[in-house]
């Protein structure tokens, strides 16, 4: 059952509607990462430096990686413009840095429509929301970060507007209070999370667009920094790209990071040019492995095996060791961990694997005996104990 949501009279409802739109340039809309701002609609940048905000594709096929999605992508957005019509309601889900704002920029420019971003804590009351939707134009795209995050009330207004283009709202107070439904432009909203297991099964059934974005391969992040390289007009060999993208973690963001940072030591270092021996001495500098591990990951790791046996060991127990909120140690950390090979989540807890042994360079644990040696020694054990008993 759907909740009505009272804000008082029509007067208050136009002031609380009174939202500015924006307008974002080409710099602006999407970019491979996708941070929040502190800002209900954020046009700007965020956090990001704006002399960067360049490096964001804003149209599909600069858009590197992901190569399966965007050609889905292409039809779909091609299917609503050729009708007319606002493109499905879409879901990204995946870890963070790997282009879940950018691809609903790109969306929103391919379909020449209003781009509005907001994150789900921003959101703290209905009018918030409906302060947005009564101020959206036919067809835009509106993103929200974080949706997982979304208060329940908000989330149940959010259900008629997602089915029906309408919102529920409660005109007056006690006996004369009356319901009218607002009629909303079609929009098509776009939800990201980091946490798709949190979002409720209501709000995750009414998205017909769902989509999983994938830790991006070495290859796909060269060509990630190239582009980058390009527009940033520095020169970098073939050599130090290779070790960029290897230390990149799977993630554009972090692969534009770097980019940038080993550009500094270029300049001051060197002529500019970014060399292998440049990017080497750049990542010893940053604490940076071949592997792309930073110094807070091998910490995990070396906690895990120096405190904790190799594992298991449980994630509040393994965060409270590390100095880390567990929600930061599961969402930032350990998906690269894991998926790299470094370590397994098991139901017991965290265990790390012979390859986290090797590249931190400690002997591998012992294997342990299997039942038949098992037996044996506990029986050596067992004869022991009775003769020292006869000799006593």
């Amino acid at each position: 059952m759907t909740d009505h949501h009272n804000l008082g009279s029509a007067e208050q409802f136009e002031r609380h509607s009174d939202h500015p739109k924006t307008e974002h340039s080409e710099a602006e809309i999407g970019a491979h990462g996708d941070g929040t701002g502190e800002h209900l609609l954020r046009a700007e940048a965020g956090s990001e430096d704006l002399h960067e905000a360049r490096l964001r594709p804003s149209r599909l096929h600069e858009f590197q990686g992901q190569t399966e999605i965007k050609r889905n992508l292409e039809v779909f957005i091609q299917a609503a413009r050729e009708r007319g019509d606002s493109l499905d309601h879409v879901f990204f889900n995946g870890p963070p840095g790997l282009g879940k704002t950018t691809l609903a920029g790109i969306m929103a420019h391919e379909l020449n429509s209003e781009f509005k971003v907001t994150a789900a804590p921003a959101l703290e009351k209905p009018k918030d929301l409906a302060g947005i939707l009564t101020t959206v134009s036919r067809n835009t795209v509106f993103f929200i970060d974080e949706i997982h995050r979304l208060r329940p009330a908000i989330e149940e207004m959010l259900y008629i507007a997602m089915e029906d283009f309408e919102i529920d709202w409660v005109i007056g107070q006690g006996p004369s209070a009356r319901t009218i439904r607002i009629p909303i432009p079609p929009f098509t909203l776009v939800g990201a999370t980091t946490k798709a297991g949190l979002i409720s099964g209501p709000l995750y059934s009414r998205f017909g667009i769902t989509i999983r974005l994938e830790f991006y391969s070495v290859e796909e992040l060269q060509q990630v920094l190239q582009r980058s390289a390009e527009i940033l007009e520095v020169a970098v060999e073939p050599a130090a790209l290779r070790l960029l993208a290897r230390s990149a973690r799977g993630t554009p963001r972090v692969a534009n990071r770097l980019l940038r940072r080993v550009r500094d030591f270029a300049q001051v270092l060197g002529d500019g040019t970014i060399t292998a021996e440049i990017v080497e001495e750049s990542l010893r500098r940053l604490q940076i492995d071949r592997y792309g591990l930073e110094r807070h990951d091998r910490r995990i790791l070396e906690v895990i095996i120096g405190n904790y046996g190799g594992g298991p060991v449980g994630a509040e127990t393994l965060a409270i060791s590390i100095g880390e909120a567990i929600d930061t140690l599961e969402d930032f950390y350990e998906p690269f961990l894991i998926q790299s090979g470094f370590l397994q989540r098991t139901p017991r807890g965290r265990v790390c694997t012979p390859l986290a042994y090797t590249h931190l360079g400690l002997p591998p644990p012992q294997s342990e005996p299997d039942a038949s040696t098992r037996s044996a020694a506990q029986e050596r054990q067992t004869h022991g104990h009775e003769d020292q008993g006869f000799l006593f």
